[in-house]
């Protein structure tokens, strides 16, 4: 099963409910670190692969028909190129507004927990380069993976999804129509701290 979505946006940009608007509209299951965490199979071969260890996307991708968020967000270059009739989303917030949240919520797991193997660790220590806690660094790299995105994804391929923008450019981008539903809010700060058990 190819991909037909591949999400370019870091974490706390509105992945979970991109993750939820995919499922929505027939463009799932669709994979996210959510989906890492809670399916055994796919945590094993995700440790694995951070770990150095040699995987091919369609096992690390098996079942799914989209991906957004951390870790398949950092491979959108080779994901890309491996499939190459998926659409690419790129997921975006100010870079202000994303640092408050990222502070908030997946830096402090970064930081505190002791699972140092965890995808959601690795993942976040590849991304920033062992500096996530640099608001400087963090900031330029979130900036960076934007402009990248923008030069390098040919634009009959990318959509930019900025928080907010609910479900016409998606639906148009994906060439389906509008549900009749709200587009889905989830994963709040609020509920992201009480997922990961700190305040």
């Amino acid at each position: 099963m190819p991909l037909r979505v591949i999400g370019a946006g870091f974490g706390r940009t509105g992945t979970l409910s991109m993750h939820k608007a995919l499922n929505q509209l027939g463009f799932g299951p669709c994979h996210h670190m959510f989906e890492v965490t809670e399916n055994p199979a796919m945590r094993s071969r995700w440790r694995n692969f951070m770990a150095g260890k040699s995987l091919d996307w369609d096992e690390l991708f098996e079942g799914y028909r989209s991906c957004v968020d951390w870790p398949a967000a950092h491979f959108w270059r080779e994901l890309m190129h491996v499939f190459p009739e998926a659409k690419v989303i790129l997921t975006w917030r100010s870079p202000e507004s994303w640092w408050a949240s990222f502070e908030k919520t997946l830096l402090k797991y970064y930081l505190t927990t002791e699972d140092r193997a965890s995808v959601g660790y690795q993942i976040i220590d590849k991304v920033f380069d062992g500096r996530a806690a640099d608001s400087d660094h963090a900031i330029a790299t979130y900036v960076a993976n934007f402009e990248s995105v923008m030069s390098e994804v040919p634009p009959d391929r990318l959509l930019i999804h900025r928080l907010g923008d609910g479900w016409a450019p998606l639906c148009a981008s994906l060439g389906v129509p509008v549900p009749g539903t709200a587009y889905p809010n989830s994963n709040s700060a609020a509920e992201i701290r009480k997922q990961f058990s700190f305040n």
